[in-house]
């Protein structure tokens, strides 16, 4: 069984089809990426999947377990873990205190706090003010407080958006070494398209709200129409 089935998925503003029929699976340990133009459907795919959206029909399912109609604090107990293009911390509290707080939050011990900040690789970064974090680290411990929760299913909003290239191979690397090691389902969007086919071991294109291509990267950048309507001669 997959981690995260989606099964139908459709939602309309008005007369604006943003979700038509969508489904995929996304497997523990896997890595997908979710790619499209501006007004693909992403964005309202993932609100749909945590919760922000309700959608108009289709289901969601985690490990065979419905989202739809939960509230998103109750789907990130069941163990759906975020990260959102712009990171979000306390930045006047320390990094470890970040954790802690997101630790206690989901009842678990605020001393695990220091094996999460050495698993992400910023140990040594601790005891500083969030505030004063260079931008990939930054991104690094936004996603140690998703650890926070032992999600089962990640979903990453445009992780590596800011970055300088040196940091998104960093942050990229450690998403794909989670999935493996704590057997996480990974779903992310992305628009830089060397980050995609570098890291994903599927991807899922959608457009106008429907998946027109799926599969391993080197068929989906193969696809004619998503070239035609994304990807060009790239």
């Amino acid at each position: 069984m997959a981690t995260l089935s989606v099964r139908n998925l459709s939602k309309s503003y008005g007369g604006v089809h943003a979700l038509a029929g969508v489904s995929f699976d996304v497997s523990a340990g896997e890595i997908v990426a979710l790619i499209g133009p501006n007004g693909a459907g992403k964005t309202t795919c993932f609100n749909a999947l945590n919760g922000q959206v309700a959608p108009d029909s289709g289901e969601v399912l985690l490990d065979g377990t419905s989202l739809v109609g939960r509230a998103p604090h109750a789907i990130a107990r069941l163990g759906v873990g975020r990260t959102f293009q712009v990171a979000a911390t306390f930045g006047s509290m320390s990094v470890r205190e970040n954790v802690q707080t997101a630790l206690q939050v989901n009842r678990r011990p605020p001393g695990d706090a220091d094996a999460i900040l050495e698993r992400i690789g910023v140990a040594e970064r601790a005891d500083t003010p969030c505030a004063a974090l260079a931008y990939g680290d930054l991104k690094r411990v936004e996603l140690a407080l998703v650890l926070a929760q032992r999600p089962r299913l990640l979903l990453m909003d445009e992780p590596t958006a800011g970055m300088a290239p040196e940091e998104r191979d960093v942050l990229m690397k450690l998403a794909a070494d989670l999935a493996r090691s704590e057997n996480i389902a990974v779903l992310f969007t992305e628009h830089d398209m060397d980050v995609v086919f570098g890291f994903a071991q599927r991807v899922i294109a959608l457009h106008l709200g429907e998946v027109i291509a799926e599969g391993l990267p080197e068929q989906v950048r193969a696809n004619a129409r998503l070239r035609e309507v994304y990807l060009g001669d790239a």
